[in-house]
């Protein structure tokens, strides 16, 4: 327990301010906390609290002389709110207080403590000490909606600030896109499209998340459901050039968004560097044009290569044996799974004798049986009235064999600045931005599903999202010695064989054996984590058999872990994160 006591602090012309402290000694300095106020309180019983610390006396039990009302989650509370101070986001979303301020900090926090709807969450607040932390009563859902729409309009200046602290000249972008379902048909960004949700019959959204090289969000784009990946690049080439004025940057794509004819038409024009992968085609060719064979690997898993069809880049060959493997079982697999079917359809169609089947419904049933596994390219079939024969395609199994585990980085940056090794490394970066989205649209933050009626509202809704992953960003980057998490991930990146399979580092694989930290405590995952600091509670107490019932709020102590949680936020660094 820590050493607690009664500090009497003079006032000039008041009565002295009598507060209850904690005191331990940190890096060499001495610490003081305030856990309660009782300068309202009786001299008689500030006298007996006064005992009780100094001398360890009590002339009453304690609990004859106070009466636990009401104990409120607080420690969570606690950590998100400290850790938006700590980088700094209250004063990048407004750099003066205002209402609005308040209330989109406090929608951030509870997205990460609680996500819910707007309604929700405004009942949620007192549920823990938020709303005391803020001044925001609970209940008024009218307020948070006009607090969305202020942030929809000021979603500009807002990611202008972060990139100026996250990107730079010279930097790397990193940007993706997905989707989530719409509930509803009033808003006029729900478009039916490519739902990577696999919900049928319903329409959805598209967003595209912008985060700096280690994957700290820093900007997120809104567009109708049926909008094409290539389309939306303009935008974000428009926004990194012009609205947070960067000169020189290097954007990362997949190769759906950074098509040749994206690569041409805006990138090159605009001077913006680029790193992508080369499409399945493109792939084919090269290999068909004898630039890829198997002897570029005879010493290393990559090898750079130029090619006329690809003037001015740079081709990065790399082979994954692992891969390989892993995509020929799985291609026979899939082969077998389509030539059982296939079986039973024919047999199907040799029983038919008296009314033969016709060849529309042959190739209905083909066509399903087709469309499950994907394996119509390696399929040569005839249908008829009646008939219906099928065989492998041995040939086209061949030529997909020969590029098992190849692919093909390409880029535009020169050797000088970037290396072979670097340009696949920084391509495996998208990953984290694929990371974002599974915790967006997971249980962390809880995007979807989405029933905002108004564009600014929904526009709103995925930006405050977005913000709420920032600061769950840092949140996990500062507890990483806490959780599972690998904490020499960020510099194992820059290190390992950029085409081998990751491996964890050796102090990662000691948590998850021992599930233990070095200095012996419990290690957690992120939620685990937040809901041990929640048990931290902020004890409002009133007295009794006093003329006037008075009332005082009194801290949980920290437990080690939770000690241990906030001197690591507190210390986490936030320049360059």
């Amino acid at each position: 327990m820590l050493p607690m006591y009664v500090d009497i602090i003079p006032n000039r012309k008041s009565k002295p301010t009598i507060l209850i402290r904690e005191c331990w000694s940190e890096g060499g300095k001495t610490v003081k906390e305030t856990r309660a106020n009782i300068t309202h309180l009786p001299e008689d019983l500030i006298n007996v609290i006064i005992l009780y610390f100094k001398e360890g006396r009590s002339l009453a039990p304690i609990d004859e002389i106070f009466a636990v009302e009401r104990s409120i989650p607080h420690g969570h509370v606690e950590a998100i709110l400290a850790m938006i101070k700590n980088i700094g986001l209250g004063t990048v979303i407004a750099s003066k207080p205002c209402w609005q301020r308040d209330y989109i900090v406090a929608m951030i926090a509870q997205r990460i403590i609680d996500p819910g709807s707007e309604l929700a969450t405004s009942r949620m607040f007192g549920t823990t000490t938020l709303g005391q932390e803020l001044g925001i009563k609970e209940g008024n859902s009218d307020k948070l909606y006009k607090a969305l729409y202020w942030l929809a309009k000021h979603q500009g200046i807002i990611e202008r600030k972060l990139a100026k602290s996250y990107l730079g000249e010279d930097s790397l972008a990193l940007y993706d896109l997905t989707s989530s379902y719409y509930e509803g048909r009033t808003c006029s960004l729900a478009q039916y499209g490519h739902d990577r949700d696999c919900k049928k019959g319903l329409p959805i959204i598209v967003y595209g998340v912008t985060t700096n090289r280690n994957g700290c969000p820093v900007g997120v784009d809104v567009f109708p459901g049926n909008t094409a990946d290539a389309k939306t690049l303009p935008e974000q080439v428009r926004k990194l050039r012009h609205k947070f004025g960067i000169e020189r940057i290097v954007l990362v794509g997949d190769r759906g968004l950074l098509a040749s004819t994206n690569i041409e038409n805006i990138l090159k024009r605009e001077g913006i560097g680029w790193i992508s992968a080369l499409r399945s085609e493109g792939l084919r060719g090269l290999a068909d044009d004898g630039y890829i064979q198997p002897s570029l690997f005879d010493e290393r898993n990559l090898a750079e290569i130029t090619s006329p069809d690809f003037p001015g880049e740079r081709l990065i060959v790399c082979f994954n044996p692992f891969h390989a493997d892993e995509r020929k079982r799985d291609r026979e697999s899939l082969l077998a799974a389509t030539q059982k079917n296939l079986i039973k359809l024919q047999k199907e169609v040799s029983r038919r004798t008296r009314k033969p089947m016709s060849a529309e419904d042959i190739a209905v049933k083909y066509g399903k049986i087709i469309q499950r596994h994907k394996m119509e390219k390696h399929i040569i079939r005839e249908i008829a009235d009646g008939k219906f024969t099928w065989k492998i395609n041995e040939e086209s199994v061949r030529r997909e064999e020969e590029l098992d585990g190849i692919y093909v980085i390409r880029t535009s940056e020169p050797k000088e600045k970037l290396s072979a090794e670097d340009a696949v490394r920084n391509y495996k970066r998208l990953s984290q931005v694929e990371q974002a989205f599974r915790t967006l649209k997971g249980i962390d933050l809880k995007v979807r599903p989405i029933f905002h009626r108004r564009e600014d509202a929904v526009r709103g809704h995925i930006f405050l999202c977005m913000l709420a992953y920032h600061v769950e960003w840092h949140m996990r980057k500062a507890l990483a010695p806490l959780l599972y998490d690998d904490e020499e991930l960020d510099i194992l990146r820059d290190k390992r064989d950029p085409v081998a399979p990751a491996k964890a580092s050796a102090s990662a694989k000691r948590k998850k054996a021992t599930h233990r930290t070095p200095d012996g405590l419990p290690v957690h995952s992120f939620h685990t984590l937040m809901k041990e600091l929640s048990t931290r509670c902020r004890n409002i107490c009133k007295t009794k058999n006093t003329k006037a019932e008075l009332k005082i709020n009194i801290l949980t102590e920290l437990t080690p872990i939770q000690k241990r949680a906030m001197e690591l936020i507190k210390l986490h660094p936030v320049a360059g994160s």
